[in-house]
């Protein structure tokens, strides 16, 4: 029988559920989580590294020291991915681990990757978007879902963002360490900023600008069942994201104005909206 322990970790000061791990393992995820945290990798993904990091030892069930090519080879050939996303991710967990905790070189393991997926995302018409939005009387929900679309945020910047992040004066909201840990500023704009100060007075946050019912930062999963109530049961909260980038390119904005409100990295993950642009799509003078 596997001897396993319970192990509670903390990710930048915040204290997470949990997970089992076989107990001659324990030391090596406590380094792997310590590792990820020194080089900045986003909270979502030490959580998720650290899973697929715990399934592959407790599966392998050897300590380090033992653990040959061969173990991984065989544990990657024989996982049942669920699709490609996943199987990227858990790649990348046990790479990580073999080369920044074991400190060992993995050029000769076969770690074959899926084809790249090419797929378009998904939008909702803008004016249907801000007529549900604006018509939600909850005026916690409805400053939250505006927050996210007006600025085209994504989920972890919403629940992470503090009142000290909002600048009236400048007109501008800084989003502080995002995706690759990364700091930018977003538009602000007058109506989103009345809807903001309605709130505040109202519910009066702490800290962070939206608050959970439970706790001192308002949860991802509540965010989501916010878009399900009020938006669509199949809408989710990048979607208003997708949506808020494509209404402003239909609207004019320049892609590289576009980018930098985004935070992409490459431009070219801003010229995917060109390819769903309605407006775009229908000035094209189709040859019959």
């Amino acid at each position: 029988m596997k001897l396993k322990m319970a192990y509670n970790y903390y990710i930048y000061g915040f204290k997470h559920k949990y997970m089992e791990i076989n107990k001659k393992n324990s030391k090596d995820l406590k380094i792997y989580i310590e590792t990820l945290n020194y080089f900045r990798y986003s909270d979502n993904t030490v959580k998720i590294y650290s899973h697929y990091l715990i399934e592959f030892l407790n599966k392998i069930d050897k300590y380090s020291s033992h653990l040959v090519s061969n173990d991984i080879e065989s544990y990657l050939k024989n996982y049942v991915f669920t699709s490609n996303s996943q199987h990227n991710q858990v790649i990348n967990a046990i790479k990580f681990y073999y080369d920044k905790v074991l400190k060992k070189k993995y050029a000769k393991i076969d770690f074959s990757r899926p084809r790249k997926e090419k797929k378009l995302p998904k939008v909702i018409d803008s004016e249907i978007l801000k007529r549900k939005i604006l018509s939600i009387t909850n005026l916690k929900h409805k400053a939250l879902l505006s927050l996210t679309y007006s600025c085209g945020l994504r989920v972890s910047e919403v629940i992470n963002l503090k009142i000290e992040d909002i600048d009236s004066e400048r007109m501008l909201i800084s989003i502080k360490q995002a995706k690759g840990r990364k700091d930018r500023f977003v538009p602000l704009s007058k109506n989103l900023l009345e809807i903001l100060r309605l709130y505040y007075r109202k519910f009066k946050p702490q800290i962070y600008l939206f608050n959970g019912q439970f706790g001192i930062k308002y949860s991802s999963s509540s965010c989501n069942k916010l878009v399900k109530k009020y938006i669509s049961k199949d809408a989710y909260m990048h979607l208003l994201r997708h949506s808020s980038f494509t209404y402003l390119l239909e609207s004019g904005t320049d892609l590289r104005v576009i980018q930098s409100i985004a935070g992409h990295n490459s431009s070219k993950t801003t010229e995917i909206y060109t390819h769903i642009s309605k407006n775009l799509l229908n000035k094209t003078l189709m040859p019959i």
